[in-house]
């Protein structure tokens, strides 16, 4: 009989602790939701100012980034929080709370699904469920940064599926968070200007963040286009 390290006798209580930990991240996403009811659009943008707070003081500033940090985290879209920075801070404390918001959730789902999920979904991705997410996974793990980027300019995909497909992945933190962040630029400042149009009854406030928001759209599907026909030629050459 061989004898087992210290590794191989932890492991069962690791793989037990990964998974009351994967429990209770669900659990908490899942109260976290119920309790911040619908994405804060529109008239619902009124009323998480008034439930939560958020006003333009320190104190006010503090709630926005830590409501802002928990409800992307958990799935709330991305473009909601910044509107509602824009909509309770104005357009410059609202684009930089929102950014920092984004990226601290993006930091935090990333690691969550990459510390206790890592092993689930490699079993997973190899078999019959990962049919439609290896494509993906690959492509994130062949181009980390441009592929994540042109990804975040899109219009479409979900954000918080996208950090938990990295985490799970193992894909590298820096080139990930760094393209995230460099990726939610356009379109926080475009709903934080929404947002804040939409407080002060600035039409062409709202004309720009349109503008804006067609052209960051355009620029995420030139990039996805040019990582895509790379990705081409590179194995044509192979």
């Amino acid at each position: 009989m061989s004898p087992q390290g210290p590794a191989a006798r932890r492991s069962p209580f690791a793989a037990l602790g990964r998974m009351l930990l994967l429990a209770a991240g669900l659990a908490l996403g899942g109260w976290l939701l119920r309790e911040l009811g619908g994405a804060p659009g529109g008239a619902q943008a009124e009323a998480w100012v008034r439930r939560f707070g958020l006003e333009q003081t320190l104190w006010g500033e503090a709630a926005f980034l830590l409501v802002g940090t928990l409800a992307a985290a958990v799935g709330v879209p991305r473009q909601a929080i910044a509107f509602l920075g824009g909509y309770a801070l104005g357009p410059w404390p609202g684009l930089a709370l929102s950014m920092l918001a984004q990226v601290l959730s993006c930091a935090a789902a990333y690691g969550w699904a990459r510390m206790v999920g890592r092993g689930w979904a490699e079993r997973r991705l190899a078999g019959r469920f990962g049919r439609r997410l290896r494509p993906l996974r690959d492509a994130l793990a062949a181009s980390p940064f441009g592929a994540t980027l042109a990804l975040r300019l899109l219009p479409v995909g979900n954000n918080l599926a996208l950090n938990l497909l990295a985490g799970l992945s193992g894909l590298p933190a820096l080139p990930f968070l760094a393209a995230s962040a460099l990726g939610y630029v356009p379109q926080t400042a475009i709903f934080t200007l929404a947002g804040a149009g939409v407080a002060v009854e600035r039409s062409s406030q709202l004309v720009l963040a349109g503008v804006l928001f067609l052209g960051s759209a355009l620029i995420g599907v030139l990039l996805l286009r040019r990582h895509r026909a790379g990705r081409a030629m590179e194995a044509e050459e192979g």
